[in-house]
């Protein structure tokens, strides 16, 4: 009986050893072919890009400082919506919410501070405090994939499906807190462009329980100038 158990742990160790060394692998193939290496001379991303949904177009502007600075602009009905964490801390403008400047905290600050990550989260995951698990290959919308279990620090849970073919992101399911309400969120990755040895997703596709987003990339523009005060929380 104690030998059984015995072997059944050392079963176990070698289960989670080849687990951990499987997604290693599946990680270091994936990082390989977004082009990770270029991304550490990357200082800066500027991108202009149109976001269609429900048969509106919105022109969007996003604009990121490494390592920690977001700032992201759109366009809706006339009206300017602004998104931005400074590196510290994070607001936005959103006239459809109420006149001003409001900080953002709770959820959605998380979500700025997530945004704001230029390498990913899945990059260096563990000393970000992350954690991760290869859950293993599944069926993602007909197409081979690994699928990851990725838990953040502060518990928040997504799951990345990764191509198996070519080691890039093909889509990512999550739940995220909207309007006071949990909901689930689904982000494709349709068609990636390299840029410079990067592969950037030029288009993806945001599934909501109030419909499809559709974001297209329309020009990336790497290591521009760009001053701190762009992220900076204008005065009230």
């Amino acid at each position: 009986m104690k030998r059984t158990f015995i072997l059944t742990a050392l079963m176990l160790v070698a289960l989670i050893g080849t687990q951990a060394q499987s997604l290693d692998k599946v990680l270091e193939k994936h990082y390989e072919a977004t082009g990770h290496k270029k991304m550490a001379d990357i200082e800066t991303y500027i991108i202009k890009a149109k976001m269609s949904m429900m048969g509106m177009e919105m022109p969007m502007n996003i604009t990121m400082k490494a390592p920690d600075k977001f700032k992201i602009e759109v366009d809706m009905m006339g009206q300017k919506t602004v998104q931005a964490y400074d590196g510290e801390k994070g607001w936005m403008i959103n006239p459809m919410m109420g006149s001003g400047i409001q900080d953002l905290e709770g959820d959605q600050l998380q979500q700025a501070m997530e945004q704001a990550d230029m390498e990913g989260e899945l990059y260096d995951y563990k000393k970000k405090g992350h954690s991760a698990e290869l859950i293993g290959k599944v069926n993602a919308d007909g197409v081979e994939a690994y699928r990851i279990k990725f838990t953040s620090k502060d518990g928040s849970v997504k799951n990345y499906f990764i191509d198996a073919k070519t080691y890039l992101i093909s889509k990512m399911k999550a739940k995220i807190e909207a309007q006071g309400q949990t909901v689930d969120i689904e982000t494709r990755m349709v068609e990636y462009q390299n840029i410079d040895g990067i592969q950037m997703a030029k288009k993806t596709e945001v599934i909501l329980p109030m419909g499809t987003q559709t974001i297209i990339m329309e020009e990336i523009k790497l290591n521009e100038k760009v001053d701190d005060s762009v992220f900076a929380r204008p005065a009230n």
